[in-house]
């Protein structure tokens, strides 16, 4: 039986700019991961400095780690909660009127568990339209989350996810359609 070895791991992964990631690295544990609620204006123009596509009326809310910016691209009316992990080594693409809750996990890298190197498998994540993920969420490298779908608290998204449908569990299964009632307004 093979065994993992992880001496052998080889890191291949290149996030670009050597000074550009050390200057991101700062600004991001002093002003996106702080707990003090620097005003989102500031922390959407230094997203667009450091590389990120954002669009307007964007909410960042305190706590929240992005991984590189130059790997993101975020829509219009989307709010990101409190403690957001955006681990992106690939490229994230968030969609228009997303809510990705407090605590949501959106991770593009993950190791080979059949190698014995534990090789790095990167894929990149799709959130369209109208998505809400859920407080704790996480959604896996490769996952496209269909228009105005919902991933419940705590679930996992390892795969796509249709259109107005919830998802929950882990992994996250449909469990019946997403109407939205705009009579209840």
């Amino acid at each position: 039986m093979n065994t993992v070895d992880l001496g052998s791991y080889q890191k291949v992964y290149n996030p670009g700019n050597l000074v550009r990631t050390i200057m991101w690295y700062f600004v991001n544990i002093t002003i996106f991961q702080s707990g003090l609620p620097y005003p989102t204006f500031l922390k959407v123009w230094l997203l667009r400095f450091f590389g990120a596509s954002v669009g307007s009326k964007v909410m960042v809310k305190p706590g929240i780690a992005i991984k590189y910016p130059w790997h993101l691209s975020i829509g219009n009316n989307v709010w990101l909660g409190e403690k957001v992990w955006i681990d992106n080594l690939a490229k994230i693409i968030i969609g228009n009127n997303v809510c990705i809750s407090q605590g949501a996990y959106l991770m593009t890298g993950n190791h080979d568990y059949k190698k014995p190197s534990f090789d790095l498998i990167i894929a990149p994540i799709i959130i369209e339209d109208g998505v809400w993920v859920g407080a704790r969420a996480v959604i896996c490298p490769g996952a496209k989350l269909g228009t105005h779908s919902v991933i419940t608290a705590g679930s996992v998204a390892v795969a796509n996810t249709p259109q107005f449908t919830i998802c929950q569990g882990n992994p996250a299964v449909p469990t019946r359609k997403r109407v939205i009632d705009h009579e209840a307004s």
